[in-house]
């Protein structure tokens, strides 16, 4: 019985063993074959590249893009101790106020974003800071309640987005345009809406994000060796203008102070280089604040300056002119009469201000007759017209560089037969034009007889700072260099005799015709004006096309009295800024290659 006990006893406890074992076994096995959320070796990082920027002629930045960082943390993870230990050097690093940041703590457990738009520069600190947080000790590890793995989150700095920037303000605008944002996956991008930044969306955005991978430390930072890779990010290229920024700033102060003392609702005006097409001005009195536009700047947002589209009045006449002239259909010397100021043309009565007997037909546009120029203008088929004025430029795109031009109108062929259209039409009614098409159609006098397209982006620029130069259109000869010579002549007397004689200037070769005309509005004529001022500024060594439209002005409906002063102080800003430099006239003081004709100087010389 004895034996028999003992026997059970020693069964038992082999049992007992095997069982052990047996559980032993089952756990090892179970805990071999239990897939298991190990941290990985490796860690990866991600760089987002960013939209270029538009720099000016004088190497200022107008546009220019900041990355934003959000700033988050868990915590669940913050060692209570060391709480306040946190909050104190968050708040020294990341400018944000101690109670701020106790307070975001506070607000819930778990993940927490501290700061939506954190600068890079103050990322890059937070970024530190976050490493020696970890040094510190002042994150602790938790048991992932899902995974049941221990793990540490600390103190994150992930990029967010970008923000457009406009350091000048309201310069350049509307030329410049202004830009809307778009979710990319959680990543705030910039996206081209008007003006430049829609031209060119396409070349200012990011080409390539940049990302690492590689193994990690202890704190899950990627270490840079053979075994770890990196793709650079390519940023958008930046888009270098013709337009220099001193210039372009004195000019716009120019445009605000003559708003406002010819009561008029906008004041526009650009410069462009006659032989090349480059522009170095383009201003208007009506701008925004591209980052903040209020619902008061909504009517400002469209670029007068081509999308403005209006009848030219007179400034058309010296294109009708060079036509008749191209074609040898008439003279200058030839007389014309005036009808003493009335003149009836089929069932329209023509007008004009200054009552003339007979006057010669170049006097016809230095005295801005329409009787003369709509008697001249039968001269022309209505074929031979629309095809100038097509040559000129009208009715089409006036630059490679803007988007959303309106382009105006001219009458077809069969009406330009007409008697009456084709008269109206010489003097700039009954068709349509902005300042641009004007200044490239008068840019043709200014340039031999070429036609040039204004241009204002000049380059693209890499982040190598390489520069590749974007080429303009070819020039093409529409008149004969003769004709454009004579017509320069003609609106040089027009200043020095007629109606642009207020835009004179001692030592410079000025020319140019001025223009008004009624606004329509619904259909109708109203007793509102545009007036208009478009010639040319040379000196030895500069030729320069500028033109002025003043919108409704209330001080004067003459262009003389509006339009003219804002080209004389324009000339004035660029001779202070040493893009014209007048002639002494005497004529043993000009060096041996300036290459002005006997009839420039006698011009030029003072009366």
């Amino acid at each position: 019985m004895l034996n028999e006990n003992k026997n059970k006893k020693i069964f038992l406890l082999y049992a007992l063993i095997g069982l052990g074992f047996t559980i032993f076994l089952s756990v090892m096995l179970v805990t071999v074959l239990k897939s298991r959320n190990l941290p990985s070796l490796y860690t990866d990082d991600t760089s987002k590249a960013e939209r270029g920027s538009i720099i000016s002629a004088d190497g200022f930045h107008i546009a220019t893009t900041k990355k934003l960082y959000k700033v988050v943390v868990n915590n669940n993870y913050i060692d209570p101790e060391k709480e306040e230990l946190f909050i104190q050097l968050f708040s020294i690093y990341s400018g944000m106020d101690a109670i701020e940041v106790r307070e975001k703590l506070k607000e819930k457990k778990g993940v927490i974003v501290l700061s939506y738009s954190v600068p890079e520069k103050e990322a890059q600190y937070l970024k530190n800071l976050a490493k020696e947080l970890r040094k510190y000790k002042v994150f602790i590890e938790r048991k992932d309640r899902k995974t049941g793995t221990r793990m540490l989150h600390g103190l994150s700095i992930i990029e967010s987005g970008e923000s457009r920037e406009y350091p000048y303000g309201k310069l350049l605008t509307p030329i410049i345009g202004y830009t809307h944002k778009q979710e990319d996956n959680g990543y705030t991008r910039i996206k081209g809406v008007k003006g430049l930044e829609k031209r060119f969306d396409e070349e200012l955005s990011a080409r390539q994000d940049g990302s690492s991978i590689g193994p990690r430390d202890v704190n899950s930072y990627i270490i840079l060796n053979r075994d770890s890779f990196t793709k650079p990010n390519i940023n958008g290229l930046d888009i270098k203008l013709t337009i220099p920024i001193a210039l372009q700033i004195k000019m716009e102060n120019m445009c605000d102070q003559m708003k406002k003392e010819l009561g008029a609702e906008q004041v526009m005006l650009a410069v462009m280089n006659s032989k090349n097409g480059k522009v170095l001005a383009m201003a208007t009195s009506n701008r925004f604040f591209p980052k903040d536009i209020k619902k008061s700047d909504y009517p400002y947002l469209n670029s007068g300056i081509i999308e403005y589209s209006f009848e030219p009045g007179s400034v058309l006449k010296a294109v009708s002119f060079s036509l008749l002239l191209d074609k040898d259909l008439i003279n200058p010397y030839d007389m014309v009469n005036g009808y003493h100021g009335r003149y009836l043309l089929g069932n329209k009565i023509i007008t004009d201000e200054h009552k003339f007997d007979r006057l010669s037909a170049e006097d016809v546009i230095v005295h801005s007759s329409n009787i003369g120029m709509a008697q001249l203008s039968q001269k022309l088929s209505g074929i031979e017209f629309y095809e100038g004025l097509k040559k000129f430029g009208f009715s089409q795109k006036s630059t490679n560089d803007f988007i959303y031009e309106r382009m105006g109108s001219i009458p077809n062929s069969n009406k330009l037969d007409n008697e009456v259209y084709k008269a109206t039409c010489s003097y700039g009614y009954g068709m349509a034009a902005n300042l641009m098409q004007l200044i490239r159609a008068y840019g043709v006098f200014n340039n031999n007889g070429k036609i040039v397209y204004p241009q204002i982006a000049a380059s693209y620029v890499d982040a190598f700072n390489r520069e590749t130069v974007i080429k303009n259109d070819e020039q093409h000869q529409i008149i004969k260099s003769s004709t454009a010579s004579r017509m320069q002549k003609i609106l040089i007397k027009t200043v020095n005799e007629g109606t642009g004689y207020k835009a004179r200037t001692e030592g410079l070769v000025i020319g140019g015709k001025t223009g008004t005309a009624h606004i329509v509005e619904e259909g109708t004529y109203v007793n509102k004006y545009n007036t208009a001022f478009v010639g040319f500024a040379n000196d030895a060594s500069n030729n320069y096309t500028i033109g002025v439209i003043t919108a409704q002005p209330t001080s004067s409906q003459f262009a003389a009295q509006t339009s003219v002063p804002v080209f004389k102080k324009a000339v004035n800003i660029m001779i202070e800024d040493g893009y014209l430099t007048p002639l002494k006239t005497e004529a043993t003081t000009l060096k041996p290659d300036v290459d002005l004709t006997p009839d420039i100087l006698e011009e030029i010389a003072p009366h």
